[in-house]
């Protein structure tokens, strides 16, 4: 589940300003363009940053995410109107045909839970036509990421025209196996009001992956490197098998 960084209609709108380099999502635009995605489905869309990215160059897209304040945000950008937004997860989908299903940043790890898991799996190969694509990311658990998790190495004012002085910074709260918890803090400045933002991800492992998506019918196609993170992530290509296709 993710943390109320999504869920609090404060801390959505600053979603955004508070971390404006996305350049993690051009590799995702690159992949729309490499295997010729006209329909997109955008499971975890969050404020809609990919989403509208897509729009942008014409791609017909669906954007899901649980975190209604998120999606309130991403329908008050320009050109919300060419992404259908959907309230719910991977498990409530409608019928839909997608040449791509994607998963970006953190939106795989926070389905910590095993059953959630497979369910978005099972529903992202439903939503795709045979021959579609789904593609996702997660870090690769060696590399320990959670290690840096801490005030020391995260803490950060943030200056917003309108808003006022933000102080950050993450705390690790536990590490229990593949789980992680960390909790992110927030200090306004103007009213002194402080909010946390609490989230468990699961780590897992790049062998574990490719068999629950084997398991639920998915050829794993490729397994990539991120390109803004290199040695950081697993980014993996599943191909749901159609005509045309082994």
């Amino acid at each position: 589940m993710a943390g109320e960084a999504f869920r609090h209609p404060r801390l959505a709108a600053l979603y955004d300003p508070l971390d404006p380099d996305r350049s993690d999502l051009d590799a995702y635009v690159r992949i729309a363009e490499e295997f010729g995605a006209r329909r997109v489905l955008d499971i975890g869309c969050g404020t809609g940053v990919f989403a509208l990215l897509l729009a942008d160059r014409g791609i017909e897209v669906v954007g899901v995410d649980p975190a209604q304040a998120s999606l309130d945000v991403a329908r008050g950008k320009p050109g919300s109107e060419r992404v259908r937004w959907i309230h719910g997860d991977g498990t409530t989908l409608p019928p839909l045909q997608a040449d791509l299903v994607t998963m970006t940043a953190n939106a795989a790890q926070e389905l910590a839970d095993p059953e959630m898991w497979r369910k978005t799996l099972r529903g992202a190969y439903e939503a795709l036509r045979p021959g579609g694509r789904f593609v996702f990311e997660t870090r690769d658990p060696a590399r320990r990421a959670w290690e840096e998790w801490n005030r020391e190495a995260s803490y950060g004012v943030t200056e917003l025209p309108g808003v006022g002085a933000i102080e950050g910074w993450d705390d690790l709260v536990e590490v229990d196996g593949p789980l992680v918890t960390f909790r992110h803090t927030f200090v306004f400045a103007a009213d002194g009001e402080v909010l946390t933002s609490e989230s468990t991800l699961r780590f897992r492992e790049r062998d574990e992956i490719e068999a629950d998506l084997a398991t639920q019918g998915y050829v794993v196609e490729d397994v990539r490197d991120a390109p803004d993170r290199p040695g950081r992530e697993f980014v993996f290509v599943a191909l749901r098998p159609g005509a045309g296709h082994a």
